[in-house]
């Protein structure tokens, strides 16, 4: 979906909203939370806090929203958490993104799939992003890839997640584009993007593969840090109409990173719906648009049904994608 389509789309909820107004009339959830299942300081951390602030500036939820942190794994140790021993909490979301689907398509949730949860909102999109130091001797994507090309070796890239995450995915694609061979590149796993983002910072590794979100807030924090490329179809608006896009510079490479949420699978189908329209509300109201730009997020609205349907195309477009590259995926 290009962003002038989201554009669209966005201005037609809004138009919606005039006539449509979610019903609320449900009690709400006492002690509200949401799970970032990854360290302080990543995308989903951003994704947590985005809700955190607009439910309640919205007025779909009354009571402060705790922030809580479940690292592991990329989301597994939260997703199995929830699946196995919190199932019917009514008060717990949980962050999702693109990486987590991707994982799940490759059933590294261990036992459990996409259909095991119920997946309440997508509240917005992020991209893809290279990022290295602001002082790094590669100042393009054409840049890095040629140094990788020339001695894969010498170029240490780090990415939040292991073999088959996304971001080791946009240094494979970024590889294949180039005509490298992905697996002779030289890779260092990290939690999450935060930590890869300190790592860069602290000379261990060269180039991060991570999303805008974070890699702009840690930026705009005064990170030593930039953005050589977007995984996005087209530049996108204010400040980061600056850094070009992967396929500007030669690499036909688009990774937009869709982030949500999603409850336990017992949630009660009252529960479900008063979260599906809670988030409804909030990404009608006039300030949504202004708090996604803080946090250089895009739109993307959809609530329940919808989101659980994006949710099982985009696994089964995964699974496809990770077969291509060797990596294994579930039935």
């Amino acid at each position: 979906m290009t962003i002038a389509s989201r554009a669209a789309l966005a201005a037609a909820i809004s138009l919606t909203a005039v006539s449509f107004a979610p019903s609320l009339a449900q009690a709400e959830p006492k002690n509200p939370e949401c799970i970032a299942p990854a360290q302080p300081g990543g995308g989903f951390d951003i994704t947590c806090k985005l809700a955190q602030a607009t439910l309640q500036q919205s007025g779909a939820v009354k009571s402060p929203m705790r922030v809580s942190y479940m690292p592991g794994g990329i989301g597994a140790v939260a997703y199995n958490a929830i699946v196995g021993q919190r199932r019917a909490e009514p008060n717990v979301v949980v962050a999702f993104s693109a990486g987590s689907l991707l994982n799940l398509a490759q059933g590294k949730f261990g036992a459990y799939s996409e259909k095991d949860v119920r997946w309440v909102a997508s509240v917005g999109t992020d991209y893809g992003a290279v990022v290295v130091q602001d002082s790094s001797e590669y100042k393009s994507l054409t840049d890095l890839m040629a140094a990788i090309k020339k001695d894969p070796k010498s170029v240490i890239i780090g990415a939040g997640g292991t073999i088959g995450s996304q971001d080791w995915m946009k240094a494979a694609m970024a590889a294949r584009a180039a005509g490298i061979d992905y697996k002779a590149m030289r890779f260092v796993a990290f939690e999450g993007g935060g930590d890869c983002a300190t790592a860069l910072q602290g000379g261990h590794v060269h180039v991060c593969m991570n999303d805008v979100g974070d890699s702009q807030a840690a930026i705009d924090g005064g990170a030593p840090l930039k953005l050589l490329a977007i995984f996005s179809e087209q530049r996108l608006p204010g400040k980061l109409s600056q850094v070009p896009t992967a396929i500007e510079q030669g690499f036909d490479i688009k990774w937009p990173i869709a982030r949500g949420f999603y409850v336990g699978p017992e949630v009660s189908d009252a529960d479900y719906k008063w979260w599906a329209d809670a988030f409804a509300k909030t990404m009608q109201s006039p300030d949504y648009a202004a708090e996604l730009q803080k946090r250089n997020l895009f739109p993307l609205p959809m609530t329940g049904e919808e989101t659980k349907a994006f949710v099982e195309k985009q696994v089964a477009s995964y699974k496809k994608l990770a077969a291509d590259f060797g990596l294994a995926t579930t039935k």
